[in-house]
């Protein structure tokens, strides 16, 4: 532990490793990152729009708004590789989903009345 007090280098390998979970050789691939966090950020919103293939209004709204137990599910695991407890990464993870959702649904209501088109 003295070493890492010594070495400036070393201490912030381990606290980013520590703290960020992460380690160099993760850095050393940005797009296999980038590529990795395109893809599941695009499958997570892709389930909240299912609903509305196969219905529509507020009944497709319910629908998509379970895809919060998603969310929460999704944080609970992402706690089993932080230093976070699984009910607050749980509850961060559905928070973000709730806002995302509701921006989302806000924009399509604005889209559709600039459009002429319906939502019901």
């Amino acid at each position: 532990m003295e070493d890492l007090g010594r070495d400036k280098s070393a201490l912030v390998n381990e606290l980013a490793r520590e703290r960020l979970n992460t380690t160099q050789e993760a850095l050393r691939k940005p797009w296999t990152s980038a590529i990795s966090g395109a893809i599941s950020t695009a499958v997570g919103a892709f389930i909240p729009i299912v609903p509305f293939f196969f219905m529509s209004g507020y009944r497709a709204v319910v629908w998509a708004a379970a895809s919060l137990v998603a969310h929460f599910a999704v944080g609970a695991a992402k706690s089993l590789v932080t230093i976070r407890s699984w009910w607050s990464s749980g509850l961060e993870m559905t928070f973000v989903g709730a806002v995302e959702g509701l921006v989302t649904f806000l924009i399509g209501i604005g889209l559709g009345r600039i459009g002429g088109w319906s939502a019901t």
